[in-house]
């Protein structure tokens, strides 16, 4: 007996090759339930580069419940970069400015200086010695000042 299995291939110039199709990941990954997956419209291009800023903060699962059972502090918008993705509220029981990231804030106008907000907090990692506020709604549009959706219509207040 020579040793050799006769289902095998003999010839060793053959590549070796996998009966499945390979992987393909992108940045960030897409998952079904994300944010991300939910607002793009079409599925990434072969060969397309991924936008550099994810659209839902990276939080882990714990942060998450314990920011969702904190208590609901009240503010006033300091300011907001929309183009930027970012921006601070002023808390109305005093203390430093807060910042807060365009993913947490829930509802359907981008916030403007002076409006009043509700808002939760999370430690911002890697040493939690700085807080964010996340799950942001506008209870009061500050008057007298156009206030923008996100979809880019104008409206007075």
């Amino acid at each position: 007996m020579s040793g050799t299995d006769p289902s095998l291939p003999t010839d060793p110039q053959l590549p070796l090759t996998s009966p499945r199709t390979p992987l393909q990941f992108s940045f960030p990954f897409l998952r079904e339930g994300s944010r991300v997956w939910e607002r793009e419209r079409k599925p990434p291009q072969p060969g397309e580069l991924p936008s550099p800023l994810p659209t839902k903060r990276t939080r882990t699962y714990s942060a998450t419940v314990r920011a969702r059972s904190g208590p609901v502090f009240k503010g006033v918008c300091k300011n907001f970069s929309r183009s930027q993705g970012h921006g601070f509220i002023r808390p109305s029981h005093g203390g430093d400015d807060i910042f807060v990231h365009i993913s947490d804030i829930d509802g359907e106008y981008v916030p403007m200086e002076g409006d009043e907000v509700t808002y939760k907090v999370c430690p911002i990692p890697p040493k939690n010695q700085k807080v964010q506020a996340v799950e942001v709604v506008i209870t009061h549009l500050n008057p007298g000042t156009k206030h923008e959706t996100w979809s880019g219509q104008i409206i007075s207040s």
